[in-house]
């Protein structure tokens, strides 16, 4: 918790690191640029190596509203001051070390090699510290190899290490304790709609979104060789993907029973190694050829037009910038009062940034508030909005958005994914 009057530091580093303790001993080699700032109820003073004048006149919008609550509140006002001031200096910066996630934009998706040796999900007996070896980056992700969160991964990262985890908890786990070095996580589904595990999990933990990856999903029905359709009484597989084949499977008019699985490929490995020939699974062509199943139906997912949208994270943010498309996302808590919500989203519309996604999950903090002698729920509100945090009109919208809510926080400034859109085999 931090009091008015407490100072506070804010590192500068390529990417930023917004940090009340020294910078970990694993970036001790990145040049760090340090500057201090004063909680009270107005911005004090800005040290080197930017100029106190230069940086006033940069925020000269920005202020603080009262004492900073927490880290949290700290953490998404630096964030505004540090992308103004980088958005300023955004010609002369050093473009080294900014993130390379110019193969978001890529036009192919790579075609994984299926490996004789398939990687075991790392346990929550695997979380425990792990140095850093070599230059080769280490993606974690849910679920096992031929999941679409592996594909969308290797779309990201084509040169990287594939690590997959049972838990969504422990995919964030990895990174945080250095086992990876990012994550990719499902968002939302074109058909299916939002994944709430990944929204919930991005409060809970202190990852920052680095990019996207939009992922044309292609679903089969899978099964054991020699296995008819008319041998099925059951279909497994993730949640997402029976919503998403609900009607199809209707269709077949087949007498199933339809069960949930942690992922389309975990449906799939079950299957093969049980030796379940009363089952089918849902999942890709990749799945099948990794677990000797044959593809009994292409295609059934219900709209041709199925794809998902994957966040990629890590330890720090990348550096903002304003030369290509960038969204940002934040997350909100408003205050009580009326219409305070429609107060909030227009500070966007007022300053003609597009508003991309919005999203409600129960404020587990505050779940319930009573007023008079009726009780409300309490939410907390998702945000995407196609803006770089270097952008001034960013900048002085989440300013006056301070204004409105309690709580406050970005959750990243990242490249908008801008592959073309077609359907392709790939959670």
């Amino acid at each position: 918790m931090f009091s008015a009057g407490q100072l506070f530091s804010v590192t500068l580093t390529k990417p930023i690191i917004l940090t009340d303790s020294p910078p970990s001993k694993h970036l001790r080699h990145t040049r760090h640029r340090q500057f201090t700032t004063q909680c009270t109820n107005n911005l004090h003073s800005a040290t080197n190596p930017f100029d106190p004048a230069a940086v006033a006149a940069s925020v000269k919008n920005f202020t603080f509203t009262g004492p900073s609550k927490n880290r949290t509140d700290l953490q998404t006002s630096c964030a505004i001051i540090s992308s103004t001031i980088i958005g300023k200096q955004h010609d002369n910066e050093n473009r080294k070390g900014i993130e390379n996630i110019t193969v978001v934009n890529a036009e192919r998706v790579l075609d994984l090699e299926l490996s004789g040796n398939i990687r075991k999900p790392l346990t929550i007996n695997d979380m425990s510290t792990s140095p850093m070896h070599g230059s080769e980056i280490r993606v974690v992700y849910q679920g096992v190899p031929g999941a679409y969160s592996e594909t969308a991964a290797a779309k990201a990262y084509p040169n990287g290490e594939f690590i997959p985890c049972e838990q969504f908890e422990q995919v964030f786990q990895a990174v945080e304790l250095w086992i990876a070095d990012r994550a990719v996580l499902p968002l939302e589904n074109s058909l299916g709609g939002s994944v709430h595990r990944t929204y919930d999990l991005l409060l809970r933990h202190r990852l920052h979104i680095v990019g996207e990856v939009q992922l044309p999903v292609r679903h089969c029905l899978l099964a054991l060789p020699g296995v008819n359709k008319q041998d099925l009484n059951r279909v497994i597989s993730h949640p997402q993907a029976l919503a998403q084949c609900e009607l199809t499977l209707t269709k077949l008019d087949l007498k199933i029973t339809r069960e949930s699985s942690n992922s389309t490929a975990g449906a799939a490995e079950l299957i093969s190694e049980s030796n379940l020939r009363n089952t089918a699974a849902i999942g890709s062509e990749r799945a099948a050829k990794i677990y000797g199943l044959n593809v009994l139906v292409e295609g059934i997912h219900d709209d041709c037009n199925n794809f998902t949208r994957f966040l990629m994270l890590a330890r720090e943010p990348i550096i903002p910038r304003i030369d290509q498309p960038f969204r940002t996302s934040i997350v909100f808590a408003h205050d009580n009062g009326t219409s305070v919500l429609f107060k909030v989203l227009s500070v966007f519309a007022f300053r003609n940034i597009n508003l991309t996604k919005i999203e409600s999950r129960p404020h587990r903090l505050r779940p319930i508030t009573i007023v008079g002698s009726a009780k409300r729920f309490e939410y907390l509100f998702y945000v995407d909005f196609d803006a770089s945090m270097a952008d001034v009109r960013a900048q002085n919208a989440l300013s006056d958005v301070q204004e409105f809510t309690t709580f406050l926080r970005v959750l990243g400034s990242y490249p908008v994914d801008m592959t073309p859109l077609c359907s392709s085999g790939g959670d």
